[in-house]
């Protein structure tokens, strides 16, 4: 019997996307209720920037699965609000690399206490053992089409 067998209501996508988007949505309302005025797209381009400053837009864009358009327009967003600044590359005038402000890591810590706690939340009643399985199947599910 195939493993894609599955009834109606129970595509494996969905229940995904909703439990993403009902993280996204709690994350964001967090922020909110402690005075954080970013969005959770650009929290996750500061998130990849707090993990290794000065990287290359493209560098974002692989590692937030994101296309070259979105980490523009996330990019020019945190400028305004002065959390990133654009800074030639000093290797190739044609790339920008993506620096952090003082503002935007000064926002660190805050903004990771809140995700934890979030995820906390959202993990609730769930075992370490449940965790782990369901991470292993999504991790196996991403390896086989990527």
């Amino acid at each position: 019997m195939p493993n894609n067998q599955f009834k109606r209501g129970e595509l494996y996508s969905f229940m995904t996307g909703m439990a993403s988007t009902a993280i996204a949505r709690r994350l964001q309302k967090n922020f909110k209720q402690e005075g954080i005025e970013i969005t959770i797209e650009q929290w996750s381009v500061l998130y990849h920037l707090w993990k290794k400053d000065g990287m290359s837009q493209q560098e974002l864009c692989n590692a937030s699965f994101r296309d070259k358009p979105s980490i523009t327009r996330l990019v020019d967003n945190l400028e305004k609000l002065k959390l990133v600044k654009r800074i030639s590359s000093s290797t190739d005038r044609r790339m920008n690399m993506i620096t952090l402000t003082d503002a935007a890591k000064k926002l660190q810590e805050r903004t990771m206490v809140i995700a934890s706690n979030t995820l906390n939340e959202a993990l609730e009643g769930v075992s370490g053992n449940d965790i782990e399985r369901a991470k292993s199947v999504l991790q196996q599910v991403y390896d086989n089409l990527k």
